[in-house]
């Protein structure tokens, strides 16, 4: 018999809310945004669509949680409307479910294309959000996965430097490799293929990409006009790691093996 909201959370008054899903919306994962910095999350309530969609007094908002599936759901707070303008919301967020904010994961079965709904339907109806887990800490991006397993669009890679997680650190900080960054804003994805070597490992490199957007490669400064075009349209991948020992020629000749097996100085952003 599955675990409902109703059962571990008593919400009286349930006609005040509407819950909003939060999926992507073209652009961003707000699971995404939400890690990278929560005060973003706070964006997603303040829009307002032609409609008055947020026609209630409070807001219970839950975001996709994207690596389980279409169907589940993390809790993003309970926001108050203080006003509502014609092009906005002003929203505060309040302390109601404090505690489960970025840890208590939901499921839930609807799949309409309205994200901003009445709750009712979704506290005690047809559509009854049931829990999945509780997390022992806020959600800060997904666990290290393995070397071979590494995907990751900007804003996700952003998301765990930002929180400093320690499984990606420790894993990345001290081996050297080669990568591959996909623009996808072209009709035809473009590629640039980088390496780290030197006393600098894979963590260290990535993060100058977090900083700069562009690692300071000739090609990318071109590209890159700001930090939200690369949250935009970046992902990475790791091609292949190499261990701290391994000599800065044999990780050049590893990078070369790859541009040319991938095309990259012809059809992709490397020069050399």
């Amino acid at each position: 018999m599955p675990i409902l909201l109703r059962n571990i959370w008593p919400i009286e008054e349930v006609e005040d809310y509407k819950v909003h899903f939060g999926r992507w919306n073209g652009t961003i994962q707000p699971l995404a945004a939400w890690v990278r910095d929560p005060l973003r999350w706070v964006g997603w309530q303040e829009h307002r669509p032609k409609n008055n969609a947020f026609s209630r007094p409070y807001i219970f908002s839950l975001m996709n949680f994207y690596p389980d599936g279409q169907k589940a759901w993390l809790f993003g707070g309970v926001f108050k409307i203080l006003t509502r303008h014609e092009d906005r919301y002003e929203v505060e967020l309040t302390d109601q479910g404090e505690p489960f904010i970025g840890r208590l994961k939901l499921r839930s079965d609807y799949t309409r294309r309205a994200t901003r709904v009445n709750f009712e339907h979704h506290y005690d109806g047809r559509y009854s959000l049931e829990v999945m887990e509780i997390l022992r800490e806020p959600y800060s991006g997904q666990a290290f996965p393995g070397y071979e397993k590494i995907n990751l669009s900007f804003s996700e890679l952003e998301g765990l430097m930002l929180n400093d997680r320690p499984d990606w650190r420790t894993a990345l900080e001290h081996v050297k490799g080669v990568y591959l960054i996909t623009d996808t804003s072209a009709p035809t994805h473009r590629y640039y293929i980088g390496s780290a070597y030197g006393d600098q490992g894979i963590w260290a490199r990535w993060g100058s990409y977090i900083e700069t957007g562009h690692g300071g490669n000739v090609e990318l400064k071109k590209l890159v006009p700001d930090l939200d075009y690369c949250r935009s349209n970046f992902h990475f991948a790791l091609l292949e790691y190499l261990p701290a020992y391994t000599t800065d020629d044999m990780v050049i000749e590893r990078e070369t093996h790859w541009k040319q097996v991938l095309l990259s100085r012809k059809y992709g952003l490397n020069q050399n």
